[in-house]
């Protein structure tokens, strides 16, 4: 497998999941305390869900729950970043 397609493939996996998070805090503003109720929100949860406990998993545990959100936001936002510096580095080569 080409290292381009497999970098373009995380990249649009993490690209995904980064824009479900967005989402997901969208509709929790604009939604309030009924967020649990909204379906939006819940099809946002199970995108984001892996991403999510996986993060929980890599994060000691006396970071709270409800940060944990924000956390896997940020780590996908970094992989991003350095899946678009791969890519750089693999076109220059070229």
């Amino acid at each position: 497998m080409e290292p381009d397609f497999l970098l373009r493939a995380v990249k649009a996996v993490v690209e995904v999941a980064g824009f479900a998070y967005l989402g997901q805090g969208l509709v929790a503003i604009f939604s309030g305390s009924a967020r649990e109720q909204n379906v939006i929100y819940q099809v946002f949860r199970i995108v984001t869900g892996p991403v999510t406990k996986a993060t929980r998993f890599l994060m000691p545990k006396f970071i709270p729950d409800r940060h944990i959100p924000f956390i896997a936001f940020g780590l996908l936002l970094w992989i991003w970043i350095f899946i678009i510096i791969g890519m750089a580095s693999l076109a220059r080569g070229r």
